[in-house]
């Protein structure tokens, strides 16, 4: 891969200027010195025409006059010539000073000691686009002589290939120095040469957790970055090390992350230290109850915050990106048609998408229908086996691409159609969810919050993207969907084939 030189686009206005201030010295030195020649000019011709025109000017001859100072404004450089009496009366004005308007020479006609007139030159003024026009060949030389050096900056300067490695080790040892002093764990790896050694590591850690782990490949997907699956399953791996001894333990470390993760976070936002502070409180006083009392709180607590509880049930929430309220204004012999052709695209897709062979065991729990806030599809598993979270976001990836073509459609027929946002959650989280969609969701694009569990399950067939600068907790745990391997887009497409084609066949 080639490399641009650094700051070249800087170095291009230092060029630009550089250009700019030449061709501005340049003009003005040419100005000053067809000033210095004008008026030695003007004094010349000024002094000749009153030798020339004193015996005419002595009688009073305007006629003589005019022929003799008819000869001087013929001259370019000349714009206006006035001769005067000793009266200053004007006997011969000729020229357009008004429209030429430059320095003027006069000079005093003199008979002896008797003064018998005057006279008045005007000479034109400097053009600077003449003067631009008549030196266009050095103009255009400087040009391409800055040009020419721009570009000889930009293929010396570029940065060689012992450069870059040795920048890249730099950054990688930072990052891995910071990582270790800020959680004791030294894998976070961001170099370029070193994404192999990440590979080996990721697959070594995994392979440790047991069965029903998920493998990480060498054979990338063609779809989305790496970077970002490898981060996030290192995050996964970080927090695996330790395994409580008990659901109590479980409880008290979920509480303990929350309250470790918020004061990193944000260490001024009190309300979000309160939150967790009331949930230690909370735990704390079931600690206190009876025996039978605890052991069922803390049962149902585990199973709701526990970050690997297994995905048996998940929510896609597909709501319409409406920013200008669009849906309010409209008339419902409109809106009606067009909620009911969503509603049938989304369930044709569920109908076709179930069948594949690798969401056996998966089943729609409610009948999913489009109104003014969206709609909310459920799946549900039958057994452990059965791979829920893959299926939320498989069906929320099919029905953005579903929903494009639609849009496009539509919005090519003049018709009326909205883009989406969808959000793919476990139950116990479709709340914090549906908040997400509404504060970070982005058109077109898929908002996936799972837990650890869900995130192993998806993890050889999908990419995430961390958000940048998360604010709550929540946004710290989800991500948007960025890609895909080329077996599972290709199993996208043709669901979305058999979708479209059953549609046209119903029609």
């Amino acid at each position: 891969m080639t490399y641009l030189a650094p700051r070249q686009g800087l170095f291009a206005i230092i060029i630009l200027i550089s250009f700019s201030l030449q061709t501005l010295l340049l003009v003005l030195s040419t100005e000053q010195q067809l000033e210095k020649t004008q008026e030695q000019k003007a004094k010349q011709m000024v002094t000749q025409l009153i030798n020339e025109a004193s015996l005419a000017l002595q009688s009073r001859d305007r006629v003589s006059l005019s022929v003799i100072a008819g000869r001087y404004t013929s001259e370019q450089d000349v714009a206006r010539l006035v001769i005067k009496d000793a009266d200053n009366e004007e006997l011969v004005p000729l020229g357009n000073a008004p429209l030429h308007k430059g320095k003027t020479e006069r000079q005093i006609v003199k008979k002896g000691d008797a003064v018998i007139g005057s006279v008045a030159l005007t000479m034109r003024d400097i053009s600077k686009g003449e003067i631009i026009t008549s030196l266009w060949p050095f103009v255009i030389g400087s040009m391409l002589l800055h040009l020419f050096l721009w570009l000889l900056y930009g293929y010396v300067a570029r940065p060689t290939k012992e450069q870059i490695n040795a920048l890249g080790r730099d950054i990688h040892e930072h990052y891995r120095q910071q990582y270790k002093t800020n959680n004791g764990n030294s894998r976070l790896i961001r170099d370029e040469d070193s994404r192999e050694l990440v590979d080996n590591e990721l697959e070594t850690a995994l392979d440790k957790e047991g069965a029903g782990s998920a493998k990480v490949t060498k054979s990338w997907p063609l779809f989305g970055n790496r970077d970002t699956v490898a981060a996030s399953t290192e995050h996964a791996d970080a927090q695996d090390n330790e395994t409580p001894a008990s659901i109590h333990d479980e409880v008290n470390n979920y509480v303990q992350s929350q309250r470790e993760a918020n004061s990193a976070l944000n260490d001024s936002d009190p309300s979000a230290e309160a939150t967790v502070d009331n949930d230690a409180d909370r735990t704390a006083t079931t600690d206190t109850g009876t025996d039978a009392e605890k052991s069922g709180s803390i049962e149902k607590s585990a199973s709701a915050v526990s970050p690997n509880r297994y995905v048996s049930a998940v929510d896609v929430q597909i709501v319409y990106d409406d920013n200008y309220r669009l849906l309010d204004k409209l008339a419902p012999e409109t809106a009606d048609p067009y909620f009911t052709l969503c509603s049938q695209l989304l369930n044709q897709a569920i109908t076709e998408l179930l069948k594949q062979p690798l969401l056996h065991g998966i089943y729609l729990d409610n009948e999913p229908k489009f109104d003014h806030s969206g709609a909310v599809v459920v799946l549900k598993a039958e057994n452990n086996h059965s791979k829920a979270a893959l299926a939320g976001v498989m069906l929320g990836k099919l029905y953005l691409m579903l929903n494009q073509i639609i849009y496009d459609k539509h919005r090519e027929l003049s018709r009326f159609a909205l883009p989406i946002r969808i959000g793919v959650s476990d139950d116990a989280q479709a709340r914090p969810l549906s908040h997400l969609l509404e504060s970070v969701g982005r058109r077109g694009e898929m908002l996936i919050l799972y837990p650890k569990s869900g995130l192993r399950e998806i993890g050889n067939h999908i990419q995430v993207r961390n958000l940048q600068r998360p604010t709550t907790v929540y946004e710290r745990e989800s991500a948007f969907f960025d890609g895909t391997n080329e077996a599972m887009m290709q199993r996208l497409i043709d669901v979305r084939n058999a979708v479209l084609l059953s549609g046209n066949e119903d029609a």
